[in-house]
């Protein structure tokens, strides 16, 4: 993709979004996909079911493009799921766009699943050791073959055991002809809401969908939490009782919507508050404060709410660059960057001038939104970011660089500010992180994985997942 070689940002895997008890339930996922389109541009697909017999559409690309109004007519029932895709384990290609769809002893099944199964390898390899035959390079296929195997007839009991059987992080949904059945796994790595709208139920990766479809948001489906949604209602139970709450901290700093709550926190209001907790730890005198757009905007605001410099749109995105094209050469990504984003020079021009980002990957971009800047007229550019250094790949369905590729891990933040050519340059840390999500004195138990910043991860790693990462090409 175009973006992935030129923009110099995190991925997030994907989306997922359910619906119960609504005879519109694939129009109402069609909506509420599109609402989580900016968690995964690869793929999309719905599978619904009218209590008899599935129907199911998957395509590649933005919702829009993987479906038209005929591909929508055809999908019919009361219980649909639904899931936009980035890839970070296994293949981009149509056999790997979700729902996956199989047929077993017990009937038919589809599966929607948002995170990475960090013991995905060692489930597979015993599994094809047993005779099983996998059709995708998806780590999510490796839940349906354990439901499948499963010597429990009832699928919430086949659920059960299999979700004992995986470790990482996902939030899943899984679906049967009359049933809907959500998990969480035991840290919470992922988000995922429940809602209500009229006598049904819907479940979402963000609550932003909730509003698109006018449903009510109900409460976070907990750590550890399987819930069974069917004819008799909603039921709750738990699969782990070891659970430790560790929501990811880019959901609050760049992956969710602005206009999304997570544990009770909107997203916009959190990376106001990180914005005015860096201008506490890294404040400087400058002319004008902006962002780079869209997900750092917030914390740009509350920078210059902070500090009294006035903010200012410098940074303008150009919202119609095509999504995909040829990787451009070297030589051309500098003019990439500038079809993607543009300086207003009126802004900046004699200025000096604080750019708020999220966060620093490779620094290739943020170098170049530097230089931008500069030959728009800035007469000095300090560099400020919501986040602390990223030194530490994710295993948890994150698409980050090795770590050797990651410039916090190899250079000190004078070498990084050297690199990007800013005046200077200054990263939130993660006590100051922590305080700006919300977890201060007021909400002593909030959870946060921080493992990308301190390299404390919250579950086992296996080394054939550190070896695959260490591995694998930068993508993004």
């Amino acid at each position: 993709m175009f973006d992935d070689v030129i923009w110099d940002k995190l991925n997030e895997e994907c989306g997922v979004f359910g619906v119960f008890g609504h005879p519109d339930a694939p129009q109402l996922t069609y909506y509420g996909i599109h609402a989580l389109q900016h968690r995964g541009q690869e793929s999309a697909g719905i599978s619904a079911s009218n209590g008899e017999k599935f129907s199911y559409h998957r395509g590649m690309g933005l919702v829009t493009e993987a479906f038209g109004n005929k591909e929508l007519e055809q999908i019919k029932g009361h219980l649909a799921i639904g899931h936009v895709r980035y890839t970070t384990a296994g293949e981009s290609k149509i056999e790997n766009a979700q729902p996956l769809i199989f047929k077993y002893s017990q009937g038919n099944l589809a599966l929607a699943h948002n995170g990475n199964l960090v013991n995905a390898k060692q489930v597979k390899h015993q599994l094809e050791r047993q005779g099983s035959i996998f059709q995708t390079t998806s780590d999510t296929e490796v839940v349906a073959h354990l439901i499948a195997r499963s010597g429990y007839d009832r699928i919430e009991d086949a659920v059960r055991e299999s979700l004992r059987m995986i470790k990482g992080a996902y939030a899943l949904l899984i679906m049967t002809e009359t049933k809907l059945i959500v998990a969480l796994d035991p840290n919470g790595l992922r988000p995922l809401s429940l809602g209500t709208i009229g006598e049904g139920y819907v479940v979402s990766s963000e609550t932003c969908a909730f509003d698109v479809i006018g449903a009510d948001y109900l409460r976070e489906v907990e750590p550890g939490e399987m819930i069974i949604i069917d004819k008799d209602g909603m039921r709750s139970e738990r699969i782990s009782g070891n659970t430790q709450r560790s929501i990811c901290s880019f959901e609050y700093i760049y992956f969710a919507r602005p206009d999304s709550d997570i544990d009770g926190i909107n997203v916009h209001q959190a990376r106001k508050q990180l914005g005015r907790q860096l201008a506490k730890e890294a404040s400087i005198e400058a002319d004008v404060v902006t962002g780079v757009p869209d997900s750092s905007i917030s914390a740009a605001i509350g920078y210059a709410e902070a500090t009294g410099i006035p903010y200012e749109l410098g940074l303008i995105k150009n919202r119609y660059v095509g999504r995909t094209f040829i990787a451009p050469s070297q030589e051309l990504r500098a003019q990439g960057v500038r079809m993607k984003l543009s300086a207003v020079r009126k802004v900046v021009e004699g200025k000096r001038v604080v750019m708020i980002d999220d966060s620093i990957v490779r620094g290739t971009t943020s170098g170049r939104i530097v230089r931008m800047l500069r030959e728009a007229g800035a007469t000095e550019v300090h560099v400020r970011i919501s986040s602390p250094p990223v030194m530490n790949p994710c295993f948890y369905g994150i698409d980050t660089s090795t770590r050797e590729e990651l410039i916090a891990a190899k250079k000190s933040i004078e070498q990084m500010r050297e690199f990007i050519g800013a005046d200077s340059l200054s990263f939130l840390s993660v006590d100051g992180l922590m305080e700006g999500v919300g977890r201060g004195k007021e909400h002593p138990n909030r959870g946060h994985c921080l493992a990308c910043f301190t390299g404390q991860y919250p579950t086992e790693i296996y080394e054939d997942e550190q070896a695959e990462t260490h591995c694998a090409s930068l993508s993004n």
